[in-house]
């Protein structure tokens, strides 16, 4: 595997998977890692400021190490006091707080959700288990694709693993009525050195056509609001199977080699799935 990239601001927001960061990227110095600070400093400049579901501002702190109590663990303390432990000079966690910034409704929720599982009375965290609830939320705050679509027999190709019929026969229709905005932070980080096999996963949102004829913040806000309410209510992410494997080099126009129907043949990557999948929408 390739070295992690050392920071170029200029490079990141040039390629498709970097598209929902692109804004605030250009908002950060050309040079130098971007430290705890810098990334305060782009809160200070959101409008409106990004709040916790506790209600408490949030902020980005330095990490601490060691065993910690329950109100300084991450969930909690993030949950509690809206401080996101930070490590410095560490991608995983700058992009963590990237995705804060594009999608803070979402991140939120995620939140809120790993909180609540932690604090309920005879909830499978509360005996010691992670449970079914935060495996789910895990799995989309590291990995999530938002994929929102306005054609439903499209999100029906993708659920059933119809890879080659949906990014390649089904082209053009993909590139107008359906679009991919990476979640996870996790993912993010992957793609800065993209490779066969990697692979994001899809949390499907219908959208309305007229959806994608809107400015991208446009479509970044509306995706935010509707992922965040989707979190908020108990009977969804309750299962890894309300998530769709996404292989992120297929997409359109997402990698040189793909504008070839042959790409597609490569079934060590695009691999036949399950059927019967539970659909989320």
């Amino acid at each position: 595997m390739k070295p992690i990239p050392e920071w170029n601001k200029e490079a990141l927001p040039h390629t498709p998977a970097f598209a929902p960061l692109h804004s605030i990227v250009m908002r950060l110095e050309p040079d130098g890692f971007p430290t705890v600070q810098d990334c305060n400093a782009l809160l200070a400049a959101q409008r409106p400021a990004i709040e916790v579901h506790s209600g408490q501002p949030l902020s980005f702190v330095p990490q601490e190490y060691g065993k910690l109590p329950f109100d300084l663990q991450y969930e909690p303390r993030c949950y509690l006091k809206g401080e996101v432990p930070t490590r410095a000079g560490n991608w995983h966690d700058l992009l963590n707080a990237l995705v804060w910034l594009a999608f803070p409704q979402a991140k939120a929720a995620v939140n809120a959700r790993h909180f609540r599982e932690l604090t309920e009375a005879g909830g499978a965290s509360a005996t010691g288990r992670r449970g079914a609830v935060r495996d789910t939320t895990t799995l989309l705050d590291e990995s999530g694709v938002i994929v929102a679509y306005a054609d439903a027999e499209l999100a029906g190709l993708l659920r059933d693993f119809q890879w080659k019929e949906l990014f390649w026969r089904r082209r053009a229709q993909v590139l107008s009525a359906m679009g991919f905005y990476l979640f996870g932070h996790g993912l993010y980080e992957k793609a800065l050195n993209p490779y066969i096999g990697l692979t994001g996963q899809g949390l499907l949102l219908p959208v309305e056509p007229a959806f994608f004829a809107w400015p991208y913040n446009r479509q970044l806000a509306h995706l935010d609001a509707l992922l965040a309410d989707y979190l908020n209510s108990g009977e969804h992410c309750r299962s890894t199977r309300e998530l769709t494997p996404v292989p992120v080099l297929g997409i359109p126009g997402w990698a040189a080699d793909n504008e070839n129907a042959t790409y597609y043949d490569n079934t060590g990557y695009f691999r036949t799935g399950r059927h019967g999948r539970h659909a989320n929408n």
